[in-house]
């Protein structure tokens, strides 16, 4: 899988990382590109106002499509995940607020997918549902604008703005022209 970008939370910009005593936790994580035209299938998130990838953490010893597959059904309902194609790994360090770790250096493996329009159930976890997730297909370009004026204008903004926003910009230019 090619390599897409290495970002550094602006916390951590001036750690030297060979230095300093960190405990450092890495995790994997899945995330689907499910497109329709130029509709794409996201998580909006009423805590954070935003729009993200589905997917997420990928369990101890489980291959990183199947993990893939599970929290897309997980998380928006999807059916018949199919045609699994890879897109890229966007890797992040980032703090972490777990009193056993000091960073989390998350490996983000992105994946193209067709699925059935139609969505079934959600099994949203309990976090999930408290920050108010739901899966909705909204035109890319709007999503792009929408996390860009969060990004700007919220205070309430989570920590993987930066990571979708960038990540929607590169499927429209990469994904969109090569079906116009």
């Amino acid at each position: 899988m090619r390599f897409l970008k290495l970002s550094v939370h602006p916390e951590l910009e001036n750690i030297d990382f060979e230095t300093t005593k960190l405990s450092i936790f890495q995790r994997d994580a899945a995330r689907a590109i499910v497109l329709n035209g130029e509709d794409i299938l996201m998580l909006y998130t009423e805590r954070y106002h935003d729009y993200t990838l589905p997917g997420g953490g990928i369990d101890v010893g489980e291959d990183k499509v199947q993990g893939l597959i599970r929290e897309l059904e997980e998380e928006t309902g999807a059916k018949n995940v199919r045609d699994i194609k890879p897109f890229g790994q966007y890797d992040e360090y980032r703090p972490w607020y777990k009193s056993e770790h000091n960073i989390v250096y998350m490996k983000s493996y992105c994946y193209v997918c067709t699925i059935d329009k139609e969505l079934g159930a959600t099994r949203f976890e309990d976090y999930e549902i408290k920050n108010g997730m739901k899966p909705v297909w909204i035109n890319i370009f709007d999503a792009i604008a929408h996390n860009e004026a969060t990004i700007k204008h919220s205070e309430k903004k989570g920590m993987s703005i930066e990571r979708e926003t960038f990540l929607l910009k590169l499927i429209a230019k990469e994904l969109l022209t090569v079906n116009a």
